[in-house]
């Protein structure tokens, strides 16, 4: 193996100071060079260089000193005021493309960043005689061990990687860290979610012609359904990496007090931006002169609450409430979707899915789901 010098690690100064004291105090030579972002001579980052004869120590190193696990088994549980959001990953270019979203919005509201990864175990007991059952589940725990390792590698992974965008300007420095569950991922997300208390929950989906087949298996589309918080699904082809960037929201309402309380919500996230709410009504009839009036009422209400933000309201009409919102989307540029929904039983999720289910399938772009 030659001497030649190769890139070890991406990381924050702090964390690239401690990487290189720990290396040279293993004998291992650290050259350290600043990362400075495109438009700006600012460093954002230390890459550390060692020859390539010393990368297999090096790593093992790293691993067995578990030095940046970002893991928090018990201080999740700690309330420092600040407001939190939880973004449930798989490891996918969506999940990435999620944790960009959640760090943009982290940075400008003063939020820390909670990564959360569900991996299954397929371990069942068995009825085997004792003595198979014994060999049985020897290996079944070695596969265990095999699953937590593997999900171990990934999660680090996840976090160089997003070190790395964070030390080349691409993500902001923002708090964050991650914990590992075992379960169902709809379950232990929304679980989690109850002990963790996020003001939001972000999470990644697959594009529009990807998952129009897993309507009913789709962890997001769950997840939605099941939870009480906020939660902001993305899917992998946004067009948009920060809200800085969104112009234009559709919020849905359906004239109920409940919208209100939702509008209220929203705005937290967004009083902050430049955007313009588009407060749309769809109904599958002609428009009558009562929906005009409710529209009117709702109209004064919001531009007495909120005089410096830019709303305007439509109605929609349509037999089929998704594909005349896509029409309208279409036609106004419509970024990002906000809409109330309740919360439902197993039997309601399954043979009646909700118009947030139709829309997260149906719907190439950002919706941002609440509860009233």
């Amino acid at each position: 193996m030659s001497d030649k010098l190769v890139t070890l690690a991406i990381h924050t100064e702090t964390k690239a100071q401690i990487l290189k004291a720990v290396l040279e105090s293993e004998k291992i030579s650290v050259i350290a060079e600043n990362v400075g972002s495109n438009d700006s001579s600012q460093p954002t980052g230390v890459r550390l260089k060692i020859k390539e004869s010393d990368l297999p120590r090096a790593l093992n190193v790293v691993e067995s000193r578990n030095l940046f696990s970002y893991s928090e088994p018990e201080t999740y549980k700690t309330d420092d005021g600040r407001k939190r959001i939880l973004v449930p990953v798989d490891f996918s270019d969506y999940s990435l493309k999620a944790c960009q979203i959640a760090f943009n919005l982290a940075k400008e509201i003063d939020a820390k960043v909670k990564i959360l990864h569900v991996y299954f175990n397929p371990y069942y007991p068995t009825a085997l005689p004792m003595a198979e059952a014994f060999a049985y589940q020897g290996k079944e725990e070695a596969d265990f061990q095999n699953i937590l390792e593997r999900v171990n590698r990934d999660i680090q992974k996840l976090c160089n990687k997003i070190d790395e965008k964070i030390a080349n300007n691409e993500f902001p420095s923002v708090n964050y860290s991650y914990v590992l569950k075992e379960g169902l991922p709809e379950e232990e997300i929304v679980t989690f979610a109850k002990d963790y208390k996020p003001a939001l929950i972000v999470m990644g989906t697959r594009g529009k012609n990807q998952k129009s087949a897993d309507l009913i298996g789709s962890v997001t589309a769950e997840v939605i359904e099941m939870t009480e918080i906020p939660l902001l699904a993305i899917p992998e082809h946004t067009s948009f990496n920060d809200f800085k960037q969104v112009k234009n929201i559709s919020f849905l309402t359906n004239f109920s007090q409940r919208d209100l309380v939702s509008f209220d919500g929203m705005m937290d996230f967004f009083k902050t931006y430049n955007v313009k709410i588009h407060m749309t009504h769809i109904e599958n009839k002609a428009t009558d002169k009562w929906s005009l009036i409710k529209l009117e009422g709702i109209q004064s209400y919001f531009n007495k609450q909120y005089p410096n933000i830019s709303i305007d309201y439509k109605l929609i009409s349509g037999q089929d409430a998704v594909t005349a919102m896509d029409e309208f989307v279409q036609d106004s540029k419509i970024e990002l979707i906000a809409l109330t929904t309740a919360k439902r039983n197993i039997f309601s999720r399954m043979f009646k899915p909700s118009v947030s289910r139709k829309m997260l399938f149906q719907i190439d772009i950002p919706l941002f789901v609440l509860r009233g």
